[in-house]
């Protein structure tokens, strides 16, 4: 019961479940103590449990509407989907036993009882015992409870505390007024009583002062002997009562260790971590700086939970997420500037996010190249190291820009080391993925090696290719031909989008060797220079097959096999 009717209703709903907490808790507190001393069931308290009451009825009377409106609303509803899963709903709040039981904790029956005894009823002292199905009424703290630990916007430690507090104060409760109600209706001598002779005419407020007292320390198992059972009755009661209280102490101990620890598992483990790490840089002789950047590491990607909930995920639902998180970053990046929307989403899918500490490596100047990483945030510098140990700047790069490209996309070491300048989040694109990512797309390969091209010939690279052995190594082939598929590129872009680009086979007509496949470039002159860049001889002629003469570029096909000479 106490469910809401609507979605847009949520938030009033919420606050009335928390506003019936208040009648929960007296409910709780009211019941057995008026069952155990008669005389507290005076007019006010009686008065507040009809308000408390009344409260509940009007819950119970507003779930059977919204139930009953469900319902209505699943007769006059052509959705077969949409009907099955309302009468659920309704049948769940309708349920025969709880629906019962709300009504029966809602009946005032200490008033009636109250009303009755005044009239001389036999019935009426049975009848307060009834008074105790208003502790039904605590599933509610229970169910809020539960949807508290599971919101993460409050600390979820407090929150289990606060319950093992109420829990606590509840059996604390419970039991003083038992103790109370055996020596009230104890049939013997009043001596024989824990509270001893006298103590009908004393205040009801010091009688259970004395049974809370002794309440607590049973429960703390600390049994100073002031206050002890005098009959067998009692005896047999505090015997359960300490039996209850070991199980009790267990649970309350057993939670609260598991909130410590868990609370310094994480920092207990990662100092761990950081200790074997020191002990590990030690023993194999490692620099200081190498360990620290080591341990920063460590303490930057300690916290896996991001990875291992991604890794959780359905695959659509991880791409979706780097989507949205990494896909601005991949399109800024002047790699795949200009490249179609299939590639882009097929390299962001397996992306995933990694950062790196002020002055961490991210790639190391000649080792093999496998990866390539898109910058999110923070910036790098790519540095050379000279011969006698110098390092030079070459280069810097902000968000959006790239680190490690060149070596992989010219299959070479990397030319430079990669470093961070502070805290900065890459994502890493493999070598093979981007290879797989660009197979199926012929065009986006040649637009991002045309791109690679042109960035390097930026004039932010001019540094780079005065200071870098690197550039100075490239082959003129190599620049000839990627100047060569920039001019494809550039005269393709200007076509219709729908003309697919042209790719022929050259061969020099006096060598016998293998063709090679080149992307047609947009005139005669330009396939003439590819050519002699890549046989390294002088071509004044083309010629097809059939030994035809070419004069206009157009006229060419795509797989046409041409003789230079």
């Amino acid at each position: 019961m106490g469910q809401c009717s609507s979605h847009d209703s949520a938030a009033g709903c919420g606050w009335w479940q928390f506003l019936l907490v208040v009648p929960v808790l007296y409910s709780a507190w009211a019941s057995p103590f008026e069952l155990a001393v008669e005389r507290a069931a005076t007019l006010p308290l009686l008065v507040v449990d009809l308000i408390a009451d009344i409260f509940f009825a009007v819950d119970i009377a507003a779930s059977i509407f919204a139930a009953c409106v469900r319902l209505v609303g699943c007769s006059s509803s052509t959705t077969g989907l949409f009907v099955d899963d309302r009468k659920k709903v309704a049948v769940r709040q309708l349920r025969p036993w709880t629906l019962a039981m709300d009504v029966a904790s809602t009946i005032p029956f200490q008033v009636i009882t109250h009303l009755a005894t005044g009239r001389g009823a036999a019935w009426s002292s049975p009848c307060r015992f009834l008074s105790l199905l208003r502790l039904w009424r605590l599933r509610r703290i229970s169910e809020l409870f539960a949807r508290l630990e599971k919101d993460v916007r409050l600390n979820y430690f407090w929150t289990r505390l606060v319950k093992l507090v109420g829990v606590t104060l509840l059996a604390v409760h419970a039991a003083a007024c038992v103790h109370l109600w055996m020596a009230s209706h104890y049939r013997g001598p009043k001596e024989r009583t824990w509270l001893g002779r006298g103590f009908e005419t004393r205040s009801v407020w010091a009688g259970y002062t004395r049974a809370v007292y002794w309440s607590v320390a049973t429960l703390t198992t600390v049994g100073y002997g002031d206050l002890h059972p005098a009959n067998p009755g009692e005896m047999v009661f505090a015997v359960f009562y300490v039996l209850f209280n070991l199980g009790l102490a267990a649970y309350i101990v057993g939670n609260m260790t598991n909130l410590v620890i868990s609370t310094s598992t994480v920092a207990l483990t990662l100092r761990d971590t950081l200790r074997g790490i020191q002990m590990f840089g030690a023993v194999n002789g490692l620099p200081e700086a190498l360990t620290e950047q080591m341990a920063e590491s460590v303490e930057l990607n300690f916290d896996a939970t991001e990875q291992q909930l991604l890794t959780e995920m359905p695959r659509a639902v991880r791409s979706g997420i780097a989507q949205r998180l990494f896909r601005d970053s991949v399109e800024g990046a002047y790699l795949f500037r200009g490249v179609s929307e299939g590639l882009v989403v097929d390299v962001v899918s397996n992306m995933t996010a990694q950062f790196f500490p002020p002055k961490a490596d991210i790639v190391l100047q000649n080792e093999t190249p496998t990866d390539c990483y898109v910058i999110v945030s923070g910036s790098v510098d790519m540095l050379v190291t000279a011969a006698d140990g110098t390092e030079t700047v070459v280069s810097r790069a902000g968000p959006r820009g790239m680190a490690g490209e060149i070596g992989v996309m010219l299959n070479v070491p990397q030319p430079f080391t990669v470093r961070c300048r502070r805290l900065t989040q890459v994502v890493r694109v493999s070598q093979s993925r981007l290879l797989r990512a660009v197979r199926p797309h012929t065009a986006d390969a040649d637009r991002a090696f045309c791109n690679f091209v042109q960035h390097l010939e930026s004039p932010m690279w001019q540094v780079a290719r005065e200071e870098a052995p690197f550039f100075r190594e490239i082959p003129d082939q190599l620049r000839i031909g990627a100047a060569a598929a920039a001019t494809s590129v550039s005269c393709r872009s200007k076509m219709s989008p729908r003309r697919e680009p042209k790719r022929v086979v050259i061969h020099h007509k006096s060598a016998n060797a293998a063709g090679k496949l080149v992307c047609l470039p947009g005139s005669m002159q330009e396939l003439m220079r590819v050519a002699e860049a890549k046989f390294g001889k002088v071509v004044t002629m083309v010629l097809t097959v059939d030994g035809a003469e070419v004069e206009d570029i157009d006229v060419l096909r795509d797989g046409d096999h041409l003789f230079l000479c």
